[in-house]
């Protein structure tokens, strides 16, 4: 038998090691790539512009945006095109940057967004617009005669006589509380509705405490 020298081992040591490194599995990837982030969703149509506008007020039932009303015109991303407070004005017109001059008085807030994108189409891809109303200046009604303080009240919800009454301080002690009128124009006539104000305090005849209309006019004699 022939003896290997000693010197000879740390060699086949080596060669040993590395066939069992050969044969053995490949270890699995200690890290894998982290995947590419999905980019934000889009935000709805006109969500962002409503965040971005201070000072929002709901319009009641019905609304139809009038002279003196306050509106406030946001483009999605175009922060140039946007106005933030802009009052109606008597001929019912509002101003809007690039488009110049649009019809306001008469529509809703709907319909005036989509004339306003409808016109900005011409100027931006794909604009999306939000109209906000800020305040209702157009919506009044009126008190007049022997009650604590004459003049006009702003129509913001819904407000019956009695309550006009009260926000005008109450009836004088001398009125003619039996014989209140409530003044308002149909189909381009005035009428005249009667109002006894003894007998819807005394719970009677309840429904003549109709609900007030833009123009209405109360007479306290």
């Amino acid at each position: 038998m022939k003896t290997i020298p000693f010197r000879t081992y740390p060699y086949l040591a080596v060669v040993s090691l590395a066939v069992q490194l050969a044969a053995a599995p490949a270890a699995p990837a200690l890290a894998q790539s982290a995947p590419a982030a999905a980019p934000p969703p889009a935000a709805p149509a006109g969500a962002a512009n409503k965040l971005a506008v201070a000072g929002e007020v709901t319009p009641p039932a019905g609304y139809l945006i009038g002279p003196e009303d306050v509106l406030a015109v946001v483009f999605w991303r175009e922060k140039d095109l946007s106005v933030d407070a802009i009052a109606v004005r008597p001929d019912g017109m509002i101003t809007v940057p690039l488009i110049n001059d649009v019809k306001a008085a008469g529509m809703t807030p709907d319909q005036l967004r989509e004339q306003i994108q409808t016109a900005a189409g011409k100027y931006v891809t794909d604009p999306s617009v939000t109209v906000v109303v800020k305040t209702i200046n157009s919506r009044k009604v009126f008190i007049t005669g022997q009650v604590g303080k004459p003049g006009q009240y702003p129509l913001t919800a819904p407000t019956s006589v009695m309550q006009l009454i009260a926000m005008a301080g109450g009836v004088h002690e001398f009125a003619d509380t039996e014989k209140i009128l409530i003044m308002r124009s149909e189909g381009g006539q005035q009428v005249a509705k009667q109002f006894n104000y003894n007998d819807v305090l005394n719970r009677k005849n309840l429904k003549q405490n109709i609900e007030l209309l833009p123009g209405d006019t109360v007479v306290v004699p």
